[in-house]
């Protein structure tokens, strides 16, 4: 019998560095995949990575949270955790994705926005709740797939789709397990504890209806368990965007707000 993963061990599979970061996931997902550069504002954020992509004949815009591997790659990507303008950079693609008619699929994989000065002086919390605006009256499907480790409003500002899948060992909630223990208990040391009682697992999250689908993760060889996954993601993605090709803009921005209203009625109760 298989051993139970706790949920402070679902946090560090979620945050290991050999995790397969967005851009493999889009490399392997998609059949093409052109990258498209900053928020014709302040400068181009490499934490999150926007571009165009398709799948047959079906096109989407893409918009993804972007980590790296070597302490080069996470000084690029700014260990991805976004700044204000990877927020402005990823709304102007939604809204050229609106124009075109393109759905658009979010990867969620950050410990959260970035919490420096020049972040919080550039508009941090603005960027982030119009992020989360400007998608809700979206009028193109959107969907989400949590990846990695999806904290805080850095995750939560893509997070607001139609669909959102989750991996089996992803994470998903409103901070980390250190800062949630830090603030209720005054005790940074009870993560372990904190990690079980903020239900960030994606049982958790599915039994909640907070997502709609966990996508397993086959154990045994990474190449063929990452194998396994992509196809799985593929053929969802087919799926949603088949089952909402019949419904007209009004329709797709409807279910969306019905989704999280419906959700927030249900964990009230």
């Amino acid at each position: 019998m298989n051993k139970k993963i706790t949920a402070w061990e679902k946090v560090e599979i979620a945050r290991d560095p050999k995790r397969k970061t967005s851009l493999d996931y889009i490399e392997e997902i998609f059949d093409d995949f052109i990258e498209l550069h900053g928020d014709r504002n302040f400068k181009d954020d490499k934490a999150i990575v926007c571009g165009l992509a398709r799948i047959g004949e079906q096109n989407f815009t893409i918009i993804a949270e972007q980590k790296g591997r070597t302490t080069k790659e996470n000084i690029e990507r700014n260990f991805g955790m976004p700044n204000p303008e990877s927020y402005r950079k990823a709304i102007r693609f939604m809204k050229q994705a609106e124009k075109f008619n393109r759905p658009v699929v979010t990867f969620i994989d950050t410990k959260g926005a970035y919490p420096g000065i020049g972040a919080e002086e550039r508009g941090q919390g603005e960027a982030i709740a119009k992020s989360m605006f400007e998608m809700a009256k979206l009028k193109v499907p959107i969907i989400t797939i949590v990846i990695g480790e999806g904290s805080s409003g850095g995750a939560l500002a893509i997070g607001v789709a139609n669909k959102v899948f989750m991996l089996e060992n992803a994470i998903y909630s409103i901070l980390s397990p250190e800062g949630y223990s830090s603030i209720l208990w005054k005790d940074a040391n009870r993560f372990k504890e904190a990690a079980e009682k903020m239900k960030l697992t994606a049982k958790d999250l599915y039994d909640l209806k907070v997502i709609d689908k966990i996508i397993k993760e086959p154990t045994g060889n990474e190449e063929e368990s990452f194998n396994k996954i992509v196809c799985s993601l593929k053929k969802e993605i087919k799926n949603v965007i088949k089952e909402m090709s019949n419904l007209k803009a009004q329709e797709i921005v409807q279910q969306r707000y019905d989704k999280f209203r419906n959700m927030g009625e249900f964990i009230k109760l």
